[in-house]
């Protein structure tokens, strides 16, 4: 049967009784009956946050040095194209077509007709492309914690964990130590494993050391030190001075800049990159939704963070923002999130809530967000349908001098921004 793209995503939806089933011996199957064996090196980003940011600035680095990237991320926002990039433009609807088949072929053809999750045909489909493309290095988002998740069906000659954090627990575990140890589990013998995360759980430098891998850590191995306009970095191959801020907004950046030079470093035989390539890289790297302030007034920040974690971090950083008269918050969560913590962490943040409802099934009720503000002492709040909705009431009831913070979700955002994208009548 002839699909489009719309129609491939619809089927793939419907492919497997679970939209999560951690394993890798289905994603296995497919892979050995494509022959996806990447002889290019293969770079895995692991983390509750800061994967997208580190991912980004890994591939805009080795874009500015000029090799053909391919770099798979995941969720999207508003396109599916957004999750395969290949030297640094999204993938077309046609190759993503083409690549879908394939992958069914070789499923219902010589796998068995095993059946595999969304983000399981997602995933071959990206590294089938970037193979087809002749890429030079292959970038990773891990879906979900690691060891078990479909993008550690293909060996990392890097690995990298950014952060640990309270997410996901119904299926990486209740703490931190079983969570790193999923996460950890994208680490490989006798190769790179980068820990990004400055207060670890010992889980992680454990499973390192138990399979033999060469671990780094933040402020053992590599770390970096702020110094007025320009920062330095140091790691494996030396120090390096007088770099510029990265592009991407928010106080983390920096560690998770870091991340990825510390990857940089250990790949530069393959891979060499000169401090020239790492200032237009850190000046180039583009990620939407993560701290992104668009321009005009109000002032507008649209950010995907959706855990306590993220949430201590956007406080943080709009914190740093300066003075603005109201903050206005347009917010939605999946009820699966921790909604209590999040809230907790910005109540004394912003003056003016409008809550969303966001899609089933995951989606919670604006009025689950608005109780949650109410115990936590917030009396103003005001329900929505949607996040679109949400924001217009935002943007209406906002003077020019107030800040409106779009968060809690990558639906949230993705509402937001389509929004925004649609022309008014």
């Amino acid at each position: 049967m002839r699909r489009d793209l719309a129609g491939w995503l619809a089927y793939i939806e419907q492919q497997h009784t679970q939209s999560i089933a951690l394993g890798l011996e289905r994603v296995a199957r497919v892979r050995d009956a494509m022959g996806l064996r990447p002889a290019v090196p293969v770079v895995t980003v692991a983390g509750t946050n800061g994967k997208g940011s580190t991912c980004a600035m890994l591939e805009a680095v080795l874009s500015a040095a000029g090799y053909r990237v391919g770099l798979y991320t995941s969720p999207h926002l508003l396109r599916y194209n957004e999750r395969v990039r290949i030297a640094g433009r999204e993938a077309d609807d046609r190759a993503l077509v083409s690549a879908f088949a394939r992958v069914e072929a070789a499923r219902t053809e010589k796998a068995g007709n095993i059946r595999l999750t969304y983000f399981e045909f997602g995933t071959l489909v990206a590294v089938d492309l970037f193979l087809r493309s002749a890429v030079d290095v292959l970038v990773l988002e891990v879906g979900m914690g690691g060891r078990l998740d479909a993008v550690n069906a293909f060996d990392a000659d890097c690995g990298i964990v950014t952060s640990i954090g309270m997410d996901h627990m119904d299926y990486l575990g209740a703490t931190r130590e079983a969570i790193g140890h999923e996460k950890a589990g994208i680490f490989r013998a006798g190769r790179p494993a980068v820990l990004a995360d400055p207060a670890p759980p010992a889980s992680v430098p454990a499973h390192a050391q138990a399979i033999g891998a060469r671990l780094l850590r933040i402020g053992h191995e590599f770390g970096y030190q702020a110094d007025g306009d320009q920062w330095l970095f140091w790691g494996p191959a030396g120090r390096k001075s007088g770099l510029p801020y990265p592009a991407l907004r928010g106080g983390t950046q920096l560690l998770n800049a870091s991340a990825a030079f510390a990857a940089l470093d250990t790949l530069q035989q393959r891979l060499p990159v000169s401090m020239q390539h790492l200032r237009r890289g850190l000046a180039e790297a583009e990620l939407r939704g993560r701290f992104q302030v668009l321009p005009g007034r109000p002032a507008v920040v649209l950010d995907v963070g959706h855990n306590p974690q993220a949430a201590a971090v956007l406080s943080d950083n709009l914190s740093d923002m300066g003075l603005y008269s109201d903050t206005w918050a347009v917010f939605g969560m999946l009820r699966d999130k921790d909604i209590a913590g999040v809230v907790r962490l910005l109540a004394k943040r912003i003056d003016h809530w409008m809550v969303c409802t966001l899609p089933p099934p995951r989606g919670a009720q604006a009025a689950q967000l608005a109780q949650a503000l109410r115990q936590a002492g917030v009396d103003a709040v005001r329900e929505f349908e949607n996040p679109a909705l949400a924001y217009a009431a935002a943007c209406s009831e906002a003077a020019d001098n107030d800040r409106i913070v779009v968060f809690g979700s990558f639906h949230t955002v993705a509402g937001v921004l389509a929004a925004r994208e649609t022309p008014k009548a």
